[in-house]
């Protein structure tokens, strides 16, 4: 674990409960809704403070979450993964670049607009800064157009942000490129 986690884990004597719905884990607890969002996980939704599946698996992974459903039965990794693929055919890839951008101390939020899948927050930056970076993530050999590709580097530079484009390949290593645009002289 790293430091995130191991105050997160030290911050709670007990893992985390939440009920999964059609757009993530709903959390009721006040105590763990405080210490979740203080580190950039969640958001609140029409009066429920809600996980993404990403977010989810990522704690359920490290094992500060537990997933339940209305009836009480709990959840494990796969049937949560199964459930987030059911909505998105790139859970899989999104769950793996989210994982490897957590583990290297980023705070990681919901991306927005033209395919852009998260927005990364420098280190100590989350709450005090806004985002730096746009991650557009892919697989290896999956084809990008590059229609899609300038749209979204237009939208981060119209937001003053740095556009990464994050590559999973066969091995499920995740690789970073930085986006610009060339501009001749």
């Amino acid at each position: 674990m790293d430091n995130n986690e191991t105050e997160l884990a030290s911050d709670m004597e007990y893992r985390i409960s939440g009920i999964i719905n059609k757009k993530g884990v709903g959390i009721a607890e006040k105590c763990s809704i405080d210490s979740l969002s203080q580190r950039g996980y969640g958001i609140v939704d029409n009066e429920i403070f809600m996980l993404t599946f990403y977010e989810a698996l990522y704690l359920l992974d490290k094992d500060l979450l537990e997933v339940k459903t209305n009836k009480g039965a709990k959840i494990d990794f796969q049937t949560l993964l199964q459930s987030y693929e059911n909505i998105d055919p790139n859970a899989w890839v999104n769950y793996l670049i989210y994982r490897d951008l957590r583990s290297r101390g980023y705070v990681v939020r919901e991306g927005f607009g033209t395919g852009i899948d998260f927005r990364v927050y420098n280190r100590g930056a989350y709450g005090k800064e806004p985002a730096s970076y746009m991650v557009l993530g892919t697989q290896e050999g999956k084809p990008l157009p590059v229609e899609e590709l300038a749209k979204a580097l237009r939208q981060c530079q119209s937001q003053k942000k740095e556009l990464i484009i994050a590559v999973m390949n066969r091995r499920g290593e995740t690789v970073y490129y930085a986006v610009s645009q060339l501009t001749f002289k």
